[in-house]
């Protein structure tokens, strides 16, 4: 440890403002584990984990404040775990960080998995474990002392998270697959209303299978669309009943013909 008398701890209280300042700046930047840095440390991390833990949370996810600020914190103080060990009881002064390292990145990908919820073809919650995965990485960045990197690379995933999701909304990116079935009594053979109707509630045409069926002069279409979450599928599909004689429509996320 950096300081291990402890009447030279209670002087560092007699000493001047700007002295006081220089000795705690040089104890939690010290490259050896010690108290002092060791909550530093967990403190930035619960900090840091937090920031990334609201955005998730603010997008309903399951995974929040609490979630994100422990992983953190976890993986923060197992990089002091690792620093200190071989530091303390082997005599390594540099210690050997890669080896709790390697394990808590291997186990956090089966905390990141537990993120993800497949649902009939559906996929949800990569993000979320992404998150899980970078914000371990922070908690670790921060356990070997590199602050300013890990505050930086927070504000990065900050930035990824909620500003690049207006991106995505501004040149249609952000939509998910969905299948509009209709069934149409007659036969279709202009779609270009179907499509006019689906531009104007911004939902984005991405593929057409049609089923003529000339016995019972019935068509059965399969919209292949991307569409937001807050898309309005209940004025759209007023909007689209309208243009046929319409027997019945209705959404899915798998395609059937």
């Amino acid at each position: 440890m950096v300081i291990s008398n402890p009447d030279h701890r209670a002087s560092v209280f007699l000493l001047p403002a700007s002295a006081m300042l220089s000795y705690l700046f040089d104890t939690i930047n010290s490259v050896e584990v010690n108290g002092l840095n060791s909550i530093y440390k967990l403190l930035l991390s619960l900090v840091l984990g937090c920031c990334v833990g609201l955005e998730r949370k603010r997008k309903g996810q399951i995974a929040g404040l609490r979630t994100f600020a422990l992983i953190s914190m976890g993986a923060t103080l197992a990089m002091i775990l690792s620093i200190y060990v071989p530091q303390e009881y082997l005599g390594l002064k540099n210690g050997d960080p890669g080896r709790i390292a390697a394990q808590v990145i291997t186990g956090i990908g089966f905390l990141g998995a537990g993120a993800i919820i497949q649902s009939k073809g559906s996929v949800r919650g990569l993000t979320t474990a992404a998150s899980i995965w970078i914000v371990a990485t922070i908690g670790m960045a921060v356990g070997v002392g590199l602050y300013w990197l890990s505050v930086v690379a927070t504000l990065l995933i900050i930035l990824v998270l909620a500003g690049l999701e207006g991106l995505e909304r501004h040149i249609h990116l952000g939509g998910e697959s969905r299948i509009i079935r209709i069934r149409v009594d007659g036969i279709v053979t202009d779609i270009h209303p179907y499509k006019n109707e689906l531009r104007r509630h911004n939902v984005n045409l991405v593929n057409t299978y049609v089923d003529y069926n000339f016995a019972q002069q019935t068509t059965s279409l399969n919209l292949v669309v991307l569409a937001r979450e807050t898309a309005d599928f209940i004025d759209l599909f007023s909007g689209l009943r309208h243009l046929y004689p319409t027997a019945s429509i209705s959404i899915a996320k798998e395609l059937t013909i």
